[in-house]
């Protein structure tokens, strides 16, 4: 597996214990189609989430959620709409969440972000 590829998983287990742990709960890790991935599914009572998480373990390329910009968040909503086509849609409401999380390489605890309703 490749560092970054490491790292990546790395951040999504984190991302998806965290978000377990304030009461959410994950419905998928890494679902794929054809036109892509979504890092993590979810539900938070009767919302669905779609979650894209990013990982870095520095700042130089600044904090690990300011890297989801515009086109990101257009395929990642292109991608729900897939995803809710091909499963049950009794959801009241979808949101879209960011999460980041920061390994900083000195081994400090890793930090985790988390923006509700990011787009």
């Amino acid at each position: 597996m490749r560092a970054k590829d490491a790292i990546g998983a790395y951040g999504e287990r984190l991302a998806a214990a965290y978000l377990e742990r304030i009461g959410m709960t994950v419905l998928e890790r890494n679902w794929r189609c054809p036109d892509g991935e979504i890092d993590l599914i979810a539900s938070d009572g009767d919302v669905v989430v779609f979650c894209e998480v990013k990982t870095r373990s520095g700042l130089a390329f600044g904090h690990p959620a300011e890297a989801v910009v515009g086109a990101k968040a257009a395929r990642l909503r292109g991608l729900a709409i897939r995803w809710l086509a091909e499963h049950d849609s009794h959801w009241r409401e979808l949101r879209f969440d960011v999460v980041g999380v920061l390994r900083p390489p000195n081994g400090a605890a890793p930090s985790v972000t988390h923006l509700r309703g990011a787009f």
